[in-house]
């Protein structure tokens, strides 16, 4: 597997958007609500490419397998701190610890940029939470009927911040 930071999606905007339509359709909570369109899903990833947000891929056999996001806080009282984002593993290649290692990368990267600070939300009994848990991230809270989901109900989300 190899961990790539991404400037520019242009090369690699189909594969990045099918993968967001592929987690989306199966439940994930990152945002979008199924059935999210082509043309949506290309939007989003070619406006995610900003100086305050670092963006990874892993790459497996050449695929991209997963996706991270660091968003850098940059208000002047928040510059020591970032919110990770878009943690997402294509189904084809989840339990082989993509996850992991982007998270790991991630993380490494902010301690490189002298951040001290992660923080992120994830939605309420997701797998999820057990790995930010794993990675010793501390629950800050939870915030009920924060994200619809695809059946028209509103979810909570767990709220966890850790200090690196």
């Amino acid at each position: 597997m190899e961990i790539v930071e991404i400037r520019n999606v242009n090369e690699c905007t189909d594969e990045l958007s099918d993968l967001l339509i592929k987690v989306v359709s199966e439940g994930a909570s990152i945002g979008f609500l199924p059935p999210l369109s082509k043309q949506v899903a290309d939007d989003f990833w070619r406006t995610s490419v900003k100086p305050d947000i670092l963006f990874w891929i892993a790459k497996v056999d050449e695929k991209i397998a997963g996706t991270i996001q660091l968003h850098l806080c940059t208000k002047p009282n928040g510059t020591h701190r970032a919110e990770v984002a878009k943690l997402m593993t294509h189904p084809a290649f989840r339990q082989k610890g993509i996850g992991r290692q982007l998270l790991l990368h991630a993380e490494q990267r902010a301690k490189e940029m002298g951040l001290s600070l992660l923080v992120l939300d994830t939605r309420e009994g997701d797998p999820s939470n057990l790995l930010y848990q794993s990675f010793g991230f501390q629950e800050a809270g939870r915030i009920p009927f924060f994200a619809k989901n695809e059946k028209g109900g509103l979810d909570t989300t767990v709220l966890y911040y850790k200090t690196i």
